[in-house]
């Protein structure tokens, strides 16, 4: 799973609109998020730093919502920007998820399992999750 690092604003308007994942390293404005869907017509989740998620106002919340888009809190740990402008889920992490899934763990046990072994947000976890569970 690859999610695309937006780390400028600058960088939005260069995105392609086929982007379905992206994090957003800067604080972002209600209208660097408008831009992005305008710019990502196929986006279906926003990462932000768990500083930045308690900035968003509540309006843009609901639209992200009522667009489809999860909002999710979370890092890329240990992510170049200069390296490569995609951060990886490691597939591995991925089946272990569905696995878990699969197998009838709930969401939370499956967060909890997947958090001691990864570096991945428990937010991205529930996505992950919750995608298996409808794929």
């Amino acid at each position: 799973m690859k999610i695309r690092v937006v780390s400028q604003r600058s960088e939005i308007a260069d995105l392609s609109p086929n982007e379905r994942m992206v994090h957003i390293a800067f604080r972002p404005s209600n209208v660097d998020l408008l831009d992005l869907i305008k710019a990502c017509p196929r986006l279906r989740a926003i990462q932000v730093p768990p500083s930045y998620n308690k900035t968003l106002s509540k309006a843009i919340r609901l639209f992200l919502q009522m667009q489809g888009i999860d909002l999710l809190e979370g890092d890329v740990w240990g992510h170049r920007k200069d390296i490569d402008e995609y951060y990886m889920v490691d597939e591995g992490a991925i089946e272990r998820i569905g696995d878990l899934i699969s197998s009838g763990e709930s969401i939370d046990d499956a967060v909890a399992q997947v958090t001691m072994t990864t570096r991945l947000s428990p937010d991205m976890i529930k996505y992950i999750a919750k995608s298996k569970m409808t794929a």
